[in-house]
């Protein structure tokens, strides 16, 4: 699976890729052959490794012009985009009652309306070139509510309470659906992955309380997210669109 022909050659543009499953998509695409443009805040450019023959680039996903003038700058430098994932985001935590109109409003432009703004810019790139592969983040927060028990433990919801992260989620996988039929045609498969707790610095304070409610035992790792991600912008899920594919290690499943 995942021969490296398959990918060899295909430029991919993997936003927030600085983090650390940006930056396990983008080893990985790249170990297979892919031309990578990881791309992310400028503040974050510097924590990325500068190795692997991965091309680092500046963007601000709730930019419309800054998202444009970088998928232009991709086509430009390398002819082409094929596959185009969507992992920039950021958490919240607390809960609903405690949650200020300007927190909800800057998780909801970073990842519900930069994952839109993204994609709305590949389209007419795919739709050129009759092919293409777009892989969006959502989340299993998007899917089962949020972990928290507040009705076993009140301070569960404090901590790991998420109702703007797991909204802005849903609504990438609502959009995941839209766009996989809007581009079927156009030889454009549009699927997202939806990670369950993932070891990273983003989930450094997950109450172990709630680390013990995943029945494979443990938190996920990048490189397992990474592998999901593959698999979607290979030839090997030509039929597969409008997919969310879970990788939570059980912790919910539909």
């Amino acid at each position: 699976m995942y021969a490296a022909q398959f990918l060899s050659g295909r430029v991919a543009l993997v936003t927030g890729g600085a983090g650390g499953i940006g930056s396990a998509v983008s080893e990985a695409l790249a170990s297979y052959g892919c031309q990578v443009v990881a791309a992310d805040l400028p503040t974050r450019l510097g924590a990325m490794d500068t190795g692997g023959g991965i091309e680092h680039v500046a963007l601000d996903v709730t930019d419309a012009r800054d998202v444009q003038q970088c998928i232009e700058g991709v086509v430009k430098r390398h002819g082409r985009l094929d596959i185009l994932v969507n992992v920039a985001g950021i958490v919240s935590a607390g809960s609903a009652q405690a949650l200020a109109e300007a927190e909800w409003d800057r998780v909801i432009d970073i990842n519900l309306k930069g994952t839109f703004l993204c994609c709305q810019a590949v389209i007419p790139v795919m739709k050129q070139q009759q092919h293409g592969r777009i892989i969006n983040f959502g989340s299993v927060l998007g899917k089962n509510g949020g972990n928290p028990r507040p009705w076993i433990d009140p301070k569960e919801q404090e901590r790991a309470g998420n109702v703007a992260y797991g909204v802005s989620k849903a609504g990438v996988h609502i959009m995941t659906s839209y766009l996989a039929r809007e581009l079927a045609a156009s030889g454009v498969t549009v699927n997202a992955v939806a990670p369950g707790p993932i070891a990273s610095a983003m989930t450094t304070s997950f109450p172990q309380v709630l680390r013990d409610l995943i029945p494979v035992g443990r938190m996920g790792r990048a490189a397992e997210v990474a592998s999901a991600v593959l698999f979607l912008a290979s030839p090997e899920s030509a039929f597969i669109t409008g997919e969310v594919l879970d990788v939570n290690g059980g912790l919910w499943s539909d």
